[in-house]
């Protein structure tokens, strides 16, 4: 009798131990995650193939416990801050460094946002039987890193950046198309640009724009200001 208990003993210790890794997980905290890796492929830190094989498994989990060990490799967030939700996952009141997210929807329309516009940390992207276009090449970067989520549906995506940028992207398409040409900026410094997309039916492409250079646009604003 004492040896079939024992198991389940230890079991409920095991389950006790810790707690907030049999949580379920939410929408939210599955974002958190995708917005880690996201970063830690920007920095070079994660191949493409590493990032979409973990954004494959971030998006099946069902735990906090299940997420953790994704990102236990990696830095938790920009601040360092621990996280009581575990390694790598930040608490739901924690803010993006760039504010909320920029949405961008296409619904049996078209949207598009070019011109000298400040990008925000994070830009959302959704086209459903629609057309959305993000012109880069004369905005202004708030920050190194700027992330586009670009969903296409029956529809197109296109963004466009200025060419002396680092572009990446990791994304998948579904009797579609999904294509980012990679760039990498000759200026350690200068703003990172990386796309994920998942087109269903749909087109999501990223590209320079020939002729469109950043410094450029820097130096006529500074001559605009005198």
């Amino acid at each position: 009798m004492d040896l079939e208990k024992q198991p389940q003993k230890s079991a409920v210790r095991a389950e006790t131990a810790r707690p907030e890794q049999a949580m379920r997980a939410s929408d939210a905290d599955r974002d958190r995650i995708a917005d880690i890796l996201r970063d830690a492929l920007a920095e070079g830190r994660l191949d493409a193939e590493e990032h979409s094989e973990r954004i494959d498994a971030v998006y099946r989990a069902k735990t906090l416990g299940e997420l953790e060990p994704l990102v236990s490799d990696l830095p938790s967030d920009g601040r360092g801050a621990a996280s009581p939700y575990g390694a790598g996952v930040r608490a739901p009141e924690d803010d993006e460094a760039g504010g909320p997210a920029d949405n961008v929807v296409a619904v049996f329309s078209s949207a598009t946002r070019k011109g000298r516009w400040s990008v925000g940390r994070r830009t959302n992207a959704f086209s459903l039987f629609g057309s959305v276009e993000i012109d880069l090449t004369e905005a202004m970067f708030r920050q190194r890193l700027t992330v586009i989520n670009a969903t296409s549906i029956f529809g197109n995506v296109e963004i466009r950046v200025p060419e002396n940028i680092t572009l990446r992207g990791s994304g998948t398409g579904i009797f579609g198309n999904f294509e980012v040409v990679h760039l990498e900026a000759a200026d350690p410094q200068a703003p990172v640009v990386v796309v994920n997309g998942y087109a269903v039916l749909g087109n999501i492409e990223a590209r320079p724009k020939r002729g469109r250079l950043i410094a450029d646009l820097h130096a006529r604003l500074r001559k605009h200001l005198g």
